[in-house]
C-alpha cells in the first residue's frame, strides 16, 4: 500500500485530532491508517506505512481493541494477526459516543451522585447544594435521552437526525433560558 499526499494528511490530521480527544497522536493514526485502507493491515505493514515502532503499534492496536474501533483477523496461510477498523461510520460513531458515555460521562454522574448526597449531610450551603443537583439534573436529562435514542433501530436514529436538521429551521431563533 502506499500512502498519497491526500491519505497522509488525513492520517496526521486524525493524528492531531486524537490528542484534542484524550488519546496519543500515534494511536490516533493507526486508527485513521486502518479506517482507511481497503484491506486489513498486519502490524508489521502498519509499522512501515507509519514508521512507528512496533512497540508502539503493539500497544496502540491493544488500546484501539480495547476501545472496540479495531478488529483483528486471520488470514489464510498468514501466522499474523490483520486488524481492520469498524468499517461503517454510523456504527464507528456509535461506538466512539457509547465507549466516551462510560469513561467520561458516567462516571462524572455518579461522582455528582455522590457529592450530592455527601453535600446534603455536610452542611453545603443551599446555593451550593442547589447548583450541584442542576448540574446533575441536566447531566442525567442528557444521558436519559442517549440511552433512549440509542436503544432505537438505527433507520429511526437516522430519520431523526435528518429531521432534526429540518426541524431547527422551525423553531425560534436565539438562545433562551427557560
Amino acid at each position: 500500500m502506499h500512502l498519497t499526499p491526500a491519505m497522509q494528511n488525513f492520517i496526521l490530521h486524525w493524528g492531531d485530532m486524537g490528542q484534542k480527544w484524550g488519546t496519543n497522536r500515534s494511536v490516533a493514526q493507526i486508527h485513521a491508517l486502518l479506517h482507511i485502507s481497503p484491506e486489513a493491515l498486519s502490524a508489521d505493514e502498519i509499522c512501515d506505512l507509519l514508521n512507528l515502532a512496533r512497540s508502539n503499534v503493539s500497544n496502540g492496536l491493544k488500546e484501539l481493541q480495547s476501545l472496540g474501533l479495531v478488529k483483528s483477523q486471520r488470514k489464510l496461510g498468514d501466522r499474523r494477526d490483520h486488524f481492520t477498523s469498524i468499517r461503517d461510520m454510523f456504527d464507528l460513531v456509535n461506538e466512539v459516543i457509547r465507549s466516551r458515555r462510560e469513561r467520561e460521562f458516567a462516571p462524572t454522574l455518579a461522582a455528582l451522585r455522590d457529592v450530592q448526597a455527601e453535600a446534603k449531610a455536610d452542611a453545603t450551603p443551599p446555593a451550593v447544594q442547589a447548583r450541584i443537583a442542576e448540574t446533575l439534573t441536566t447531566m442525567q436529562m442528557f444521558d436519559d435521552w442517549y440511552a433512549d435514542v440509542s436503544r432505537l433501530p438505527r433507520a429511526v436514529q437516522l430519520a431523526a437526525i435528518k429531521l432534526g436538521a429540518r426541524v431547527a429551521r422551525f423553531l425560534p431563533k436565539g438562545k433562551e433560558k427557560s
